[in-house]
């Protein structure tokens, strides 16, 4: 499924706030979609190119495979790869020329400002909540909904990405308060974060961090 906001959802990313400091995971490491919103140190190393400090990026987004190429498919399983901006590239290389470069790279916390963000997506017949601008383990594992009205917390399923739906047809009209659980099993509630008068394509900040 080719989506235009990227693999994870998450659209405009300097609006969100990711910047250029993002990274496209090859097939292996993207964990169909789990891994969106996670945080990578990375740094060059073995190559007479490499600068010494490393980078650290957000997986924003999916490097697909190509199967019809006989060999370099760095996106390909088994393979791990991380597809970077060239701004981001020229920060850990002294010559761009080098195309490819061997990496160590480590999983590292998030370091976001301001809370969590959810976006309220989809058209009159399907509604979607991105939840974006996570800190801490920035991966979403689960999220659930609870409109004002009827005060029923709802578990919500992952479409695709970072893009989560639900019966979120039936709570049009409601203010929403979103639970979100991180793949490190830390939750928050964000009470009331998106208020009763909400439409599809407004952005919300939650008033929470794990």
């Amino acid at each position: 499924m080719h989506h235009a906001e990227g693999a994870c959802g998450y659209g405009n990313l300097f609006q969100q706030g990711y910047g250029l400091d993002t990274a496209a995971l090859s097939v292996a490491l993207f964990g169909d979609g789990w891994a969106c919103g996670g945080c990578y140190e990375i740094q060059c190393h073995g190559s007479p190119a490499c600068k010494p400090a490393p980078v650290t990026v957000t997986a924003t987004n999916l490097c697909p495979a190509n199967y019809s190429k006989p060999n370099e498919n760095w996106c390909n399983p088994p393979l791990r790869h991380f597809d970077l901006s060239k701004p981001v590239f020229l920060r850990l290389v002294t010559d761009f020329r080098v195309g490819i470069i061997p990496v160590q790279y480590r999983r590292v916390p998030c370091a976001k400002t301001g809370g969590i963000r959810v976006e309220m997506t989809g058209n009159q017949f399907w509604i979607g909540v991105l939840v974006f601008n996570v800190a801490g383990s920035g991966e979403v594992k689960a999220l659930a909904v609870r409109g004002s009205g009827d005060g029923q917390w709802r578990d919500m399923k992952r479409n695709w990405g970072q893009i989560w739906d639900g019966d979120v047809h039936r709570l049009v009209g409601q203010g929403l308060s979103f639970r979100v659980v991180a793949s490190d099993g830390r939750s928050v509630v964000l009470d009331g974060a998106v208020p009763p008068t909400w439409a599809i394509g407004q952005s919300f900040e939650g008033k929470g961090q794990f």
